[in-house]
């Protein structure tokens, strides 16, 4: 698996490459991940605009990851998914436990408007 981290100012991008996602690229993903989480910025957006299948545990981690990260008070984002990917995801009842958006851009307003809700909140 291609790993790739993009850092902004509000958030992170983490680009995989790569057509399927197995079980056993749950290590890697998770460190990159954990990484994103080490650096200033504790926002997060997956694109996997490349990945057209993935294998159940790395769906899994997914909503494992959209929960903590927003019980952490950060946002997770994934985006890009080709539409064979998103209705797996549906299939398995996934889809509804993570927030998603068609593109990039999409993700990166979701940051932000997640960021100034927490802002007033605080």
């Amino acid at each position: 698996m291609d790993i790739k981290i993009d850092t902004k100012e509000k958030f992170n991008v983490i680009r995989i490459g790569g057509t399927h996602l197995h079980a056993n690229m749950a290590g890697e993903l998770t460190e990159a991940i954990r990484e994103c989480h080490l650096r200033d910025s504790k926002n997060l957006i997956l694109d996997m605009s490349e990945v057209s299948s993935m294998d159940t545990e790395i769906a899994d981690l997914l909503v494992a990851e959209q929960t903590e990260s927003y019980e952490k008070q950060h946002s997770f984002v994934i985006c890009c998914l080709k539409k064979e990917l998103e209705n797996w995801l549906d299939t398995g009842d996934w889809l509804e436990l993570l927030n998603v958006t068609p593109s990039e851009s999409e993700a990166w307003d979701i940051v932000q408007m997640e960021e100034i809700e927490r802002e007033l909140h605080d």
